[in-house]
């Protein structure tokens, strides 16, 4: 199978947008939202549209596996923004002239701090050996995530730097209806961006875990399928997500065979999300984490030992999964 995109930018709608002034409906502290229009982006047209494959895109928060300290390391998405006072002066010209690209920035004066391990996304312009902001005054970025670092603690649950593995949730190799949770090589997800789920990621919307036995894993992105999708049109995509089983997703990212990403959430057609249970929970799952049990012991009560214990099991779904103690 092809390697699917990196995302390392905003990726952007399917649709042409507007902006509507009402509340948002996935940011509460957003008095506008933006919302699609019945016309088709000149960009996914342009990259033939029609012949993409449909993933699904998950809910959950952006990540990536890079070399780090000479070995693959799992980053963190953090993007820098501008400070207060930069940020209501570039609000203001948004204000006066529906766009941020001819904004001037002074990026050493005008931004936050970030850590001295922050590296630009691939992708972000520079000027003057200077990353330049992107349209909505960010400049994507990432962080290395570290063993014992509190800030990204649920990050770092789902690797083992010692034995160089990730916790990765994706379609089994037999049977793309049942899904698999497995230990896989940092080193096989080199260069690739996932996605972190799970207990204490925006609101948990699978039901993964509890308070008590918080469960997070990694989705690569494009390795969620969506069979059968509807074509590029506005009424027939809001019909499916509205009124269909497997419709009931955050939303779509396409995959472009010249390697553009452009996607549809279901808030650019003013549906509610989570809205019943997701379809992704209505996969069965299986643990496989053959050929590592004996690394993790009793002695552990790390996420990593809890799936070594119960290697093989079955359940019916994400939200079913329990550990044995």
């Amino acid at each position: 199978m092809r390697r699917l995109g990196s995302v390392q930018q905003k990726i952007p709608c399917v649709f042409l947008t507007e902006v509507k002034e009402e509340q948002s409906r996935k940011r509460e502290s957003q008095q506008f939202q933006v919302v699609a229009t019945v016309n088709v982006n000149p960009i996914a047209l342009e990259a033939n549209i029609d012949s993409a494959l449909a993933t699904e895109k998950l809910d959950g928060t952006c990540s990536y596996v890079s070399i780090y300290k000479e070995q693959p390391y799992l980053w963190a998405r953090l993007d820098r923004k501008p400070t207060k006072q930069a940020c209501k002066r570039f609000k203001k010209h948004l204000c006066s002239q529906k766009s941020g690209n001819d904004f001037t920035w002074n990026v050493v004066e005008d931004f936050k701090r970030v850590p001295e391990t922050w590296v630009p996304a691939h992708g972000v312009q520079h000027h003057d050996r200077q990353p330049v902001p992107d349209e909505h005054g960010h400049i994507p970025g990432w962080v290395p995530v570290e063993k014992d670092d509190k800030q990204y603690c649920w990050h770092s649950s789902v690797v083992d730097y010692d034995a160089k593995l990730g916790l990765v949730l994706r379609p089994s190799a037999q049977d793309e209806d049942v899904l698999e949770i497995s230990m896989v090589p940092l080193a096989d997800l080199l260069e690739q961006t996932l996605e972190l789920i799970g207990t204490n990621v925006n609101g948990n919307p699978y039901g993964m875990g509890s308070k008590k036995r918080p469960v997070h894993v990694l989705v690569a992105h494009g390795s969620v399928h969506i069979r059968n999708p509807p074509p590029v049109d506005y009424g027939q995509l809001t019909t499916w997500f509205r009124d269909s089983q497997e419709g009931r997703v955050e939303g779509i990212v396409w995959h472009c065979n010249d390697g553009t990403l452009v996607k549809l959430h279901r808030h650019h057609l003013g549906l509610k999300w989570p809205d019943c249970d997701t379809f992704l929970n209505t996969r069965p799952v299986v643990i496989h984490t053959d050929g590592v049990l004996q690394k993790y012991d009793n002695t552990s009560n790390d996420l990593f030992t809890s799936f070594a214990q119960i290697h093989g099991h079955h359940f019916s779904r994400l939200r079913d999964i329990q550990f044995d103690h």
